[in-house]
């Protein structure tokens, strides 16, 4: 959202009080910055929930890769560790597609439909800018016939342009004065609207990362062998791989 003053002649009456335009600038300041946080929240959610999406799928992919390896058809217990993964894996992935598919429609269609007042909104403050700039090009012409000699001529001219400028003047305090009173009010509205949205966020993630627990502990309660800790683990991948160097097909020349 941006607004770009017109530029003309100032007649020399302060015909909107400093403090009126700073009430203004302050209120149309704080909307700028929401618009501009709102878009850059609903542009993070998105991004985020694509990388979501994307890596339960990846983590699928790699599941079924390793079920179509050699090796599950020689060996029945690796077999067996690897269907057990890529059951977990679906049932991440089903369960995160619920996520963003919640996300989506409590989050983010929420943002893009706030977001979609905001074009309105700088059209009222447009409106309010070009009668602002009309208002002052009708009161310097005022003050331009009341400087001259009060001739006849001058004075019906005189007459003419007071009665352009009174609807004109008339219409641009109405737009100014609803656009102070509404400014605040929309403002305010965002921690009614987006509370809901924001809560139901939470709420998904909870879901999710409960049912994540779920997964990944019946996982490793299937692939654990009792009484092997990590330590010993590592050290019997490490005694396997020292093995696989010293066949002669993979040893150093």
């Amino acid at each position: 959202m941006s607004w770009i003053p017109f530029k003309i002649g100032q007649p020399k009456k302060q015909i909107v009080p400093k403090t009126v335009e700073r009430d203004f600038e302050r209120e149309y300041g704080k909307l700028q910055q929401l618009e501009d946080q709102t878009k850059k929240l609903q542009k993070d959610l998105k991004k985020s929930t694509d990388a979501d999406l994307a890596m339960s799928k990846s983590a699928v992919k790699i599941s079924s890769d390793l079920l179509s390896n050699p090796l599950c058809e020689q060996d029945q217990e690796f077999l067996n560790m690897v269907t057990a993964l890529d059951t977990a894996m679906k049932r991440m992935d089903a369960f995160n597609q619920e996520k963003v598919n919640q996300i989506q429609k409590t989050v983010i269609e929420p943002l893009k439909k706030f977001g979609s007042v905001f074009p309105s909104l700088n059209m009222a403050v447009k409106r309010r800018e070009q009668a602002l700039q009309d208002y002052k090009r009708l009161q310097s012409r005022v003050e331009k016939y009341e400087e001259k000699e009060k001739t006849g001529p001058v004075l019906a001219k005189l007459h003419q342009v007071r009665e352009e400028l009174r609807p004109v003047k008339d219409d641009f305090e109405a737009k100014n004065r609803q656009l102070l009173e509404e400014m605040p009010r929309f403002y305010s509205s965002r921690l009614d609207y987006f509370q809901p949205s924001f809560e139901s966020l939470i709420r998904a993630q909870v879901v999710y990362y409960t049912e994540m627990h779920k997964i990944f502990r019946d996982l490793t309660q299937q692939l654990d062998q009792p009484g092997h800790t990590d330590e010993q683990r590592e050290q019997e991948n490490e005694t396997k791989l020292s093995e696989l160097r010293a066949l002669s097909i993979v040893a150093d020349d």
